[in-house]
């Protein structure tokens, strides 16, 4: 029988001003009504050395905080798993064993504390203040460090500079003025860092960032392949340490860990290798041999990673004994094990981060209240011809509403086409906010037109981006080539997708209503042994296009309206456009801007109008 311990939830509290009810200056704090949580299902297992991970945060640093479930499993916010790695570190000592804390990465876009902040800001600069506080032994950066200029020299100006020699970026460079005031191109962070852990044990590490092709003007990210092949990567893996410590922005399967893997083993055949991954937002686990292990810990603060390993003398080419557990980041999880009760829990520094980050909150306003939500709005727990498909929401009704605000083109029909992973998070019944809005839809990604397509040609587009139709041999090329371009940009809305379906296969809807758990992630990974921490029941999942378009207008195919779409998908929806039809090649020179309305900014605009 599960047994079931509380927590008390974050809740919205807003206190209106006398601006009126939709100002609000109070974001988010732990208060009553109690959530029943399900702790964990047995303590970890401890080994010589172990690891905390971390990775694709994207701002959540204040956790999940509403009150539909699976959220409450993820309800611990930064100042808590402080004081979580605290209490961990004392534990450590006592067991006289080495204990690391890493992050794989994506620390900008994803909720208001990274981007809510005041004109003239950087994503993410004062949010990553609260990250520098904690003593994070190696750090790796994203790709999401990398779409803006601004932030990637803020990071290397920054943020580096506080983990000095243990920020790393192997294939990643940012070109700035050298001593002359000439461009020179340098490691945004450090290439690699050798370092010994406090039992004394010899650690060699790299940053290692994926293919990643979406990168701003004046960052480059070398292929890696290309990186294995450097003279500095062969300096820094001829001597041999206690173990290879790889941290990248790269996820464990079907990626270029292998190459990395594959060029250490071949200087050093038996050294044990622990790779901390990321980037699809998945829990995996594999072992390439039996002295490895490659862990990959979810994404937005609901997953805490950890890994241990018994190490034996150098020169053994026996299995090594190695463990992975996938924490939900909560109280309940955290004072489960750690052996502390609430009162007991929070140190001195866990306490002034979660002020912090209700202060930044406050400052950056994300309590400010756009209209209340009827509903919750799912990306992929309900079907999108259903009612609650945040998608059909945001592509039939959000779109259309927002677009045409303080328009001159909103007379004129359209067809509007967004990509699915414009969207990151669902939306929860209850106030919406400022905060859920960037939560919900981050990026401040431009829409653009092009105007007089007709409507018979502008209709045909849409199936053609989801490949509809591709039967054929070459357009299933097509297809698969533009998934693939998409993920080398950065995009992983599909692989998580593919995830969150397996799952939900594997379990089955029987299953599912005859199990009196709640919802949350149930992890199948490559590595022996149940990696989850807490047993749950999966969510459930439907498939979704990659793209969605709003309702074409009704009228005859040969009206001439206004394709209007997000500039993400510029290159794409060129290429289809020129392939439905041959009466004109269109080029970018035809694309203008349709509104000054950012992505960002839709969802509130929507609120404003239609939830109040």
């Amino acid at each position: 029988m599960l047994h079931v311990l509380t927590l008390a939830l974050a809740a919205l509290s807003a206190t209106a001003c006398p601006d009126g009810p939709e100002h609000t200056h109070e974001h988010a704090r732990r208060a009553p009504p109690s959530v029943p949580l399900a702790p964990p299902s047995r303590p970890l297992v401890w080994g010589d050395v172990n690891i905390i991970h971390t990775t694709d945060s994207h701002g959540w640093l204040l956790g999940h905080q509403k009150t539909s479930f699976p959220e409450p499993n993820y309800s611990g916010d930064f100042g808590d798993f402080a004081s979580f790695v605290a209490h961990m570190k004392e534990i450590a000592l006592e067991k006289d064993v080495d204990l690391l804390l890493v992050d794989s990465g994506d620390l900008h876009d994803g909720t208001g504390l990274t981007d809510g902040f005041n004109p003239g800001g950087v994503d993410a600069h004062d949010a990553n203040k609260f990250f520098d506080q904690l003593p994070y032994d190696v750090l790796a950066i994203g790709n999401h460090e990398l779409y803006v200029y601004a932030n990637t020299l803020d990071m290397h100006q920054n943020f580096a500079p506080k983990f000095p020699g243990r920020y790393l970026s192997s294939n990643v460079n940012i070109t700035i003025a050298g001593p002359d005031g000439s461009p020179v191109s340098v490691p945004v962070g450090s290439r690699s860092a050798k370092f010994k852990t406090r039992k004394g044990r010899k650690v060699t590490s790299l940053g290692v960032l994926f293919d990643f092709t979406g990168n701003d003007r004046n960052t480059t990210v070398q292929k890696v392949e290309d990186m294995v092949k450097e003279q500095w990567f062969a300096e820094a893996i001829k001597e041999e340490p206690d173990f290879f410590l790889l941290v990248g922005h790269m996820p464990v399967a079907r990626d270029n860990w292998p190459t990395v893997f594959s060029a250490v083993r071949a200087v050093h055949a038996t050294t044990p290798i622990l790779i901390l991954g990321g980037h699809t937002h998945i829990r995996d686990c594999l072992q390439f041999d039996g002295r490895s292990m490659a862990l990959e810990s979810g994404r937005y603060m609901e997953t805490v990673g950890f890994l241990s390993v018994d190490l034996d003398h150098r020169g053994s080419n026996k299995n090594l004994t190695i463990n992975r557990r996938y924490l939900d980041p909560n109280r309940v999880t955290y004072e489960f094990h750690t052996h502390r009760q609430n009162s007991s829990f929070d140190t001195a520094l866990g306490k002034e981060i979660t002020k912090g980050l209700n202060g930044l909150a406050s400052q950056f306003d994300l309590s400010f209240l756009f209209g209340m939500a009827p509903q919750d709005y799912t990306l992929s727990r309900d079907p999108i011809t259903s009612n609650n498909s945040l998608l059909a929401l945001f592509s039939e009704q959000v779109l259309p509403t927002a677009l045409a605000i303080n328009n001159t083109r909103a007379d004129i029909p359209n067809i509007i086409i967004v990509n699915s992973g414009e969207l990151r998070f669902d939306v929860y019944s209850g106030p919406f906010t400022k905060n859920d809005q960037l939560t919900a839809s981050p990026f401040d990604d431009a829409f653009l037109y092009i105007p007089e397509i007709p409507l018979s040609v502008a209709s045909a587009v849409l199936p053609a981006l989801n490949g509809e139709g591709a039967n054929e041999k070459r357009g299933l090329e097509v297809v698969e080539k533009r998934a693939a371009e998409r993920y080398a940009r950065g995009d992983v809305d599909e692989r998580y997708r593919r995830w969150l379906a397996e799952m939900d296969a594997r379990a089955g809807p029987e299953r599912r209503a005859a199990q009196n758990l709640t919802l949350g992630y149930v992890t199948k990974d490559g590595c022996p042994g149940v990696g989850d921490d807490t047993v749950h029941t999966p969510l459930p999942f439907f498939d979704s296009p990659d793209f969605v378009s709003s309702v074409p207008p009704a009228l005859s195919n040969d009206t001439a309206i206004d394709l209007v779409f997000i500039n993400f998908i510029e290159d794409q929806l060129l290429d289809v456009l020129n392939g439905l039809q041959s009466t004109k090649k269109y080029t970018s020179a035809d694309v203008l801007s349709y509104t000054p309305v950012l992505a960002d900014a839709v969802f509130g605009l929507f609120a404003q109008a239609k939830w109040n």
